[in-house]
């Protein structure tokens, strides 16, 4: 099952995917509500999920996918910075992470990967990780202060560099006004942004440099 939510990645992946003989496409689905309902009604063997999508995060369909079925295999396909990714999918229960830059050549080796039960992602991020498991590296110093944010505040972090006000976004994730405030709140002090102004500018050139 493909689940982007744009009609023409879905249309070249289905391509791409179709004319392999092992290969099937038996669903598609634009946003997290959709796919979750067509993923409980055809069980498909592989979900291909993009990271941003019509009503949500990609990120929260591989959990309820996982928590759902956990023997599903699930492959990110996404445009978003894969050193910034890469492990939060995981972690949430995919196996696999390719850059939607590398797809149209890549698409159906990461997904037979995926479907045999192994880790699909770049040899350049394999590395990261193994360095990072080898050498015990936790040290804060080396990363990212976007990488201290939560899977949910980094959503709500995106949607404000896309300029939805509280209440957009609020209604996007299905969540009260007030929290996500406490959201806002917890993402200025971990990223050490002074007010509301400095927080939407930083999120928009987030956003400009990542997607």
């Amino acid at each position: 099952m493909i689940v982007d939510d744009h009609p023409v990645v879905r249309q070249g992946l289905r391509l791409l995917l179709d004319r392999e003989p092992d290969l099937q496409v038996v669903a598609e689905a634009d946003g997290v509500t959709e796919a979750f309902t067509r993923f409980k009604e055809v069980h498909p063997d592989l979900v291909i999920i993009d990271l941003s999508l019509k009503d949500g995060s990609g990120i929260e369909l591989i959990k309820e996918i996982h928590a759902s079925e956990p023997d599903t295999h699930m492959l990110v396909s996404s445009m978003h910075d894969e050193s910034l990714f890469a492990e939060r999918v995981l972690r949430a229960g995919a196996k696999g992470f390719i850059s939607k830059q590398e797809a149209t050549g890549n698409i159906v080796d990461a997904a037979r990967q995926v479907l045999s039960g192994r880790v699909y992602l770049s040899p350049a991020m394999s590395d990261q990780m193994l360095h990072r498991l080898v050498s015990n590296d936790d040290d804060a110093a080396d990363k990212s202060p976007i990488e201290s944010l939560s899977d949910r505040e980094l959503e709500v972090f995106e949607m404000i560099g896309q300029g939805l006000t509280t209440r957009q976004i609020a209604a996007k994730l299905d969540l009260s006004p007030k929290t996500v405030e406490t959201y806002r709140e917890n993402i200025k002090s971990k990223l050490s942004l002074a007010n509301g102004t400095a927080l939407t500018r930083h999120a928009v050139q987030w956003l400009l440099e990542n997607t």
